[in-house]
């Protein structure tokens, strides 16, 4: 009796297995799996940036650039050229910040970065770095 079944089974779960690894084995040769650490780091850096862009969204924020001189379009295209490890250490000094200070550290945070990009030679905000 346990043949029998033992028969007909076996050359149907053989099929279901080959059956379903078919799909992955028709990926394409570049795509690869992407590791829970990876995917893990993508969220961070999205939410890193999301939380820069979040305190340079406010009116504060704003109105202190250009009070300085700096253009709140600037600030955005040279925050979307950080690198990750950069936009990780801005969010990451933004959060440290005191409660009441976090307008003065986010400029300043700013500040440091548009100075570090002048210095490089990428861009010409302050006329002191040349």
């Amino acid at each position: 009796m346990m043949k029998t079944i033992c028969r007909y089974l076996s050359p149907l779960l053989i099929a279901a297995l080959v059956l379903g690894s078919l799909p992955a084995m028709a990926a394409p040769a570049g795509s690869g799996l992407v590791s829970t650490q990876d995917a893990l780091s993508a969220e961070q850096v999205r939410s890193d940036r999301e939380r820069i862009h979040e305190v340079l969204a406010r009116d504060d924020i704003r109105d202190q650039l250009v009070a300085q001189g700096v253009d709140p379009a600037e600030v955005e295209a040279r925050v979307a050229a950080l690198s990750d490890a950069e936009a990780a250490q801005m969010a990451d000094q933004l959060d440290q910040l005191p409660a009441g200070a976090s307008v003065v550290g986010a400029l300043f945070a700013v500040f440091v970065i548009l100075l570090v990009t002048d210095i490089l030679g990428l861009t010409n905000v302050y006329p002191f770095t040349r």
